[in-house]
């Protein structure tokens, strides 16, 4: 699918209350370009992802937050949520942040309203919540997506800067960078199709996970752990 160039749909609004008064929040298709300052400067990853719908979150006419969805790199990833037949319809939710200062509820308020604009798509979305970054997933709890467990912890081919491994090269096949568990979620936008959909996962369906939630600071970016197979040592970058 293409990227949203233009905003083409109409905008959604709600109030909701704050401290300091009401806000209104709008949420609209955006220009993927227009997700980079966030991505790249405030997301912990820091690398932009493949983006096939990018969504905006106004407040006041100021785009305060951002929502890319796009499609896995891993082809793998896609055949293993509903098989060979269903890959096509996989995507994930790649990215997703806002800035400081707003109620506690306002991501899940976003997503859930991203969700109700791609209701039309016969789209089955997967995203992660990073237990290496102390996440559970409450945003999707929040917003009915199923729990279907966690990842298991691996290690990965290297490439330097964060750099997805799609850049590898044989420069630098001695280092392996480990990847930490997520949480694994999985949601259908056609909810029609949720029940025949459910009776297709590959996953199992769990309760929801709880526990403290962790938090990082705007900005920060998230250091990998990286292993020198040749000589054992192990360092972070």
């Amino acid at each position: 699918m293409n990227n949203y160039s233009c905003y083409t749909k109409p905008a959604r609004n709600v109030a909701k209350s704050t401290n300091s008064g009401r806000i209104e929040m709008i949420v609209k298709p955006i220009p993927s370009g227009d997700t980079k300052d966030f991505i790249l400067k405030k997301h912990y990853a820091q690398r932009m992802p493949s983006i096939s719908f990018a969504y905006g979150m106004f407040i006041n006419n100021k785009l305060e937050g951002v929502l890319t969805i796009g499609k896995p790199a891993s082809n793998s990833l896609c055949i293993g949520v509903m098989g060979e037949e269903y890959k096509d319809k996989v995507y994930e939710l790649n990215r997703l942040v806002i800035n400081e200062g707003f109620p506690k509820n306002t991501l899940s308020q976003f997503v859930g309203k991203v969700l109700r604009d791609l209701k039309t798509k016969d789209l089955i979305l997967i995203s992660y919540a990073d237990e290496g970054m102390k996440h559970k997933g409450y945003i999707y709890q929040a917003t009915n997506w199923l729990y279907t467990g966690m990842t298991k912890p691996r290690t990965d081919k290297y490439t330097p800067n964060g750099k997805h491994s799609r850049h590898y090269t044989d420069e630098f096949n001695h280092l392996r960078k480990y990847r930490t568990p997520k949480h694994r979620y999985v949601y259908f936008t056609d909810r029609k199709k949720a029940k025949k959909y459910i009776s297709l996962l590959k996953y199992p369906i769990l309760k929801y996970p709880k526990g403290e939630n962790g938090k990082y600071e705007l900005g920060t970016r998230q250091k990998t752990k990286i292993l020198n197979t040749i000589t054992g040592e192990i360092f972070y970058e």
